[in-house]
């Protein structure tokens, strides 16, 4: 089998550009999220301290389920938007941390969509500012994403209603999501 080369990583981010809002187009699917997970979304915001808290949120059967975490530089002195992503499990009893990459291996002028992966290749994300993508500009995510060797065919669209929904609405507070998605359910 051939190696795989290097993927491609952005470089210069702007994080405090890239703060705010962004909406799951399409992922892998991932035992760390609902099988039928709808309106799924990321909201990062800059600590004082240059890292990042991430809240990633998603609706399951009516209900909001959610995972804060933090991210960071890979490595400080690179100018390469690899970070690490650190989150607490289970959510309902934060004990162990799991800790992931997040590349950011395409990301337009506008900082409006963005295509997140990791080496390994198990896990893709297309992210957008808005709940809706324009098919032009995903297929060219879907194409930077096979040219980076990652099996598009496994892509899945989330489905995103818009308006989106409120900032808060019935919490999954026992983390049922989390074990289902564990599960595999």
């Amino acid at each position: 089998m051939a190696t795989k080369k290097e993927m491609e990583v952005v470089k210069g981010v702007d994080l405090k550009r890239y703060m705010g809002r962004w909406y799951e187009i399409a992922s892998f699917p991932s035992r760390f999220q609902p099988k039928n997970g709808v309106n799924t979304r990321a909201t990062y915001t800059l600590n004082e301290d240059g890292t990042v808290h991430v809240l990633n949120e998603t609706w399951n059967d009516g209900k909001r389920g959610y995972i804060e975490g933090s991210a960071y530089k890979a490595d400080p002195n690179s100018d390469e938007a690899k970070l690490k992503v650190k989150f607490y499990v289970p959510p309902f009893l934060p004990i162990i941390p799991v800790v992931g990459d997040y590349w950011v291996l395409s990301l337009d002028e506008d900082y409006q969509y963005a295509l997140i992966g990791q080496p390994s290749r198990k896990y893709l994300w297309i992210l957008c500012r808005k709940t809706h993508m324009e098919d032009e500009i995903y297929n060219q995510l879907v194409e930077k994403a096979k040219e980076e060797g990652y099996d598009v065919e496994k892509l899945h669209k989330t489905p995103q209603t818009d308006p989106p929904p409120e900032e808060e609405g019935p919490k999954d507070t026992k983390g049922i999501w989390w074990i289902k998605s564990i599960l595999g359910m």
